[in-house]
């Protein structure tokens, strides 16, 4: 039977993944035996497929009459059907586009591809996210309109075209009855533009500099292996200062959206006006959140589901939330960084989307509303499991404190985690120099960063002085997360203002350093991060820092580390140590930070334990 289960799982499209010890979860059981019950060997119950046409360069008009353009994808017989609508910033002639929404059509959907505002086929002035959510409010329900609509409307999409969701969810269109945000943002300030208040530099420079005002990418944008001058490698452009001019390093024009943002350096009404996740009490459909542990927007991915699981404006929308989160970066894979996660960590996007597409548009019963809201793979094990919630119902959470004898500064330092308090009283401290700043190597990155994103052995900065090391012994039993993690730091620095950059790494018997989880403070966001509030130089505060979630298994014979220091570029500006208003200045200082641990000052990791796999099976 087993093996009759596996081949039937091939042939209904998921010959990509594998299970440990032989072992289907439930979720993928249950959409097996939904297959077979809704396909049999009856020709006549086969999936319909359709030939399609193609509507290119379809009006769609606008509430302030500027004129977007779109293409259709139809089934090529006349009806009605049920209409999913994506709207992007990249061209709708973008290749890798026409496969995923011909097979759609194929499928029994019309597909309205769109470009938006102010970008290659459409009217209007494009300025990042600000027209999106009544530009998508109109287009879905121009959509539901049409000839060949029956007139329910989803969203589909990923990053920038998955924010377009959120955007238009947040507006409740009438028509609109089902989103698919994948890889997105929810708080365009805290999930994209900022990671705890400190300016994704790489990013936002590489996406809104270099490659979006364009409709070509520039040279130097990350290619530095092609023929590029010095003077224009992205490396070598990104550590200008003040950043607040940069543009015209690169783009050879002011670049006013970037300014923007620069300017805008808290969570102010620029950012509160375009914020989704206040509007997740407005929103009354079913979403389905799809993101990657190694995804630059997966704190949108697990914002999006608990926002709406918890706060959605119906009932329908807080049961229909769901939830998967892979081993991947910004797209499904089966490796990132440096680590191969076995071909069970890939999961076929299409089927996913088709499968809730089906559920919520044609009233398919598929078994999707039997499963669990959320599938989460669990690295170090390489297995999917399906949860009740996130965070999982009965997660404890057990501090990890750090401390130190003699210091902890580089992996050869004395640095150590334990369960235990540390009594005696002790700190540890490095210099952070903005003009020598720890290396980005790998993390939650993508789209125009000069380096690989996702899980990498992180032995090289650990060498650094500049790098605290506290290392656990070695495990005896395995320990499983899966949730949030937050580190509370006590720390002290001799100037107005710094960054506090954490990593979580699981490391392996041979050494092999992989983080899982990373998290960055700007210090003067330490009251929150619509409120700006510089520090007393030499003082000890206690701050709470906000990791990546995460799910993993640390093995027996693995150590469980964190690293703390200062820097992380050009994942992240170099925080100038002064005070200054952001990508003001070019003046910087050395900062001399200072780690407390022990006694009153108890800093820690705080790690959500949960039950092992094989308790759960």
């Amino acid at each position: 039977m087993k093996i009759l289960l596996q081949l039937c799982l091939i042939l209904f499209g998921f010959n990509t993944l594998s299970f440990a010890n032989n072992s289907v979860p439930d979720w993928i059981s249950k959409t097996y035996e939904a297959s077979i019950e809704h396909f049999s060997d009856d020709p006549a119950d086969k999936p319909e497929r359709h030939e399609i046409r193609i509507k290119r360069f379809q009006a769609v008009p606008m509430r302030d009459d500027v004129t977007l353009y779109a293409d259709v994808y139809l089934p090529a017989e006349p009806g009605e059907y049920p209409t999913i609508v994506s709207r992007t910033p990249y061209g709708v002639q973008r290749p890798g586009s026409h496969e995923r929404f011909i097979k759609f059509a194929q499928n029994g959907y019309a597909v309205v591809f769109q470009d938006v505002r102010g970008r290659y086929e459409s009217e209007g002035v494009w300025e990042p996210f600000r027209d999106e959510a009544e530009d998508g409010y109109d287009t879905i329900e121009w959509a539901a309109l049409q000839p060949w609509s029956n007139g329910k409307v989803a969203m589909q999409g990923g990053s920038y075209l998955g924010h377009n969701q959120w955007a238009a969810a947040s507006q409740n269109p009438p028509s609109l009855v089902a989103a698919f945000p994948a890889v997105a943002s929810t708080n365009l300030y805290a999930n994209w533009i900022t990671m705890g208040g400190a300016f994704r530099l790489a990013f936002n420079y590489g996406w809104g500099v270099v490659r979006m005002p364009n409709r070509i990418m520039l040279p130097q944008f990350w290619h530095t292996e092609d023929y590029t001058p010095e003077e224009l490698k992205y490396e070598n452009i990104l550590m200008h200062l003040p950043l607040i001019n940069g543009d015209l390093q690169s783009a050879g024009y002011m670049v006013q959206h970037y300014r923007d943002w620069v300017e805008h350096e808290s969570f102010d009404e620029y950012w509160q006006q375009i914020d989704d996740e206040s509007r997740f009490d407005q929103m009354t459909i079913p979403t389905y959140s799809f993101g990657g542990w190694f995804d630059i927007f997966v704190m949108g991915t697990i914002n999006g589901y608990v926002g709406m699981r918890n706060q959605g404006a119906t009932q329908e929308a807080r049961d229909g939330a769901r939830l998967i989160i892979g081993p991947w970066g910004h797209g499904a894979s089966q490796s990132a960084g440096d680590f191969d996660f076995t071909p069970a960590a890939y999961v076929d996007q299409f089927e996913t989307e088709l499968r809730f597409y089906d559920y919520y548009l044609k009233g398919i019963d598929n078994g999707l509303g039997d499963e669990k809201p959320v599938k989460l793979f669990y690295m170090g094990a390489n297995q999917w499991r399906a949860e009740d919630d996130y965070p999982i119902p009965g997660t404890e959470y057990r501090n990890l404190y750090l401390s130190s004898e003699i210091g902890a500064n580089s992996v050869r330092g004395d640095g150590i985690l334990t369960f235990d308090e540390p009594s005696e009283i002790g700190s540890d401290s490095y210099r952070y120099d903005p003009a020598n700043p720890v290396p980005t190597l790998g993390g939650n990155n993508c789209c125009g960063a000069p380096t690989i994103a996702g899980p990498r052995d992180q032995r090289p900065l650990e060498r650094r002085e500049d790098v605290l090391v506290y290392t656990s012994d070695f495990l005896k039993e395995p320990l499983t997360i899966a949730g949030p993690v937050n580190l509370k730091l006590f720390a002290a620095t001799d100037g107005p203002d710094t960054d506090w950059m954490i990593k979580l790494v699981d490391v392996y018997p041979d050494g092999t350093a992989k983080p899982i989880s990373e998290g960055i403070l700007r210090a003067k966001f330490h009251r929150g991060l619509d409120q700006l509030n510089l520090l007393t130089p030499d003082q000890v505060y206690e701050f709470d820092i906000e990791l990546t979630g995460t799910a993993n298994v640390f093995k027996p014979g693995h150590r469980i580390r964190v690293d703390i220091t200062s820097s992380n570029f050009p994942q992240f500006d170099r925080n100038p140590n002064t005070g200054a208003p952001l990508g003001s200045s070019d003046e910087i200082r050395v900062a001399h930070q200072t780690i407390h641990h022990g006694g009153p000052r108890l800093s820690r990791i705080v790690l959500p334990v949960v039950q092992s796999l094989d308790e759960r099976h």
